[in-house]
């Protein structure tokens, strides 16, 4: 497994989608985030080209988190962009074989700085399932605040769950420091 400090976020292409289609697969990406369960055949061609649009407008983003062989080691995106109040919701996804090193902190705080820095972001949020601990363990690592838990606001398959939610300012202390 390559060091943390070796990925490399660079905007979705083609050219990661089969990689991408089999991250879609893992059960765990499915239990904890609004992608469809079981995806369609061919749903990552069809998300691409949805975050390709959204792209061209300025209301989405989306990166390949990859190690220095170029292997995807996880997705980091802002599913939603509002340019004009200026806020970002980021998301992330890390491959099974990257978990647990680090990788999912190292995506999040680069998807950060991204949003801060080239998307003029004054406020970035997460939305995380109250029981993804490791993410909410991401979330902490990478100097975000938990504001509280909005209730039964996620639905998935026809069950309604509760979500935490999580936010960072510019103005807020680098992590570590």
């Amino acid at each position: 497994m390559p060091r943390v400090s070796e990925l490399r976020l660079e905007r979705m292409t083609e050219a990661h989608l089969d990689e991408f289609e089999q991250l879609l697969s893992d059960p765990e990406v499915l239990r904890f985030t609004r992608l469809p369960d079981p995806p369609v055949p061919g749903y990552s061609a069809e998300w691409y080209a949805r975050y390709q649009k959204a792209r061209i407008g300025g209301t989405a983003e989306a990166f390949a988190a990859l190690g220095p062989d170029g292997a995807l080691l996880g997705v980091a995106m802002a599913p939603h962009i509002d340019p004009e109040a200026r806020e970002m919701e980021l998301g992330y996804l890390v491959a099974p074989v990257a978990r647990g090193r680090g990788v999912g902190t190292e995506m999040l705080r680069q998807l950060t700085s991204w949003a801060f820095a080239e998307g003029g972001a004054m406020r970035v949020t997460l939305l995380i399932g109250v029981d993804n601990i490791a993410s909410q363990r991401v979330a902490t690592r990478a100097g975000y605040t938990l504001e509280g838990t909005l209730r039964s606001t996620h639905v998935r398959h026809g069950t309604r769950s509760d979500v935490q939610i999580w936010s960072r300012l510019p103005t807020d202390a680098e992590p570590g420091s």
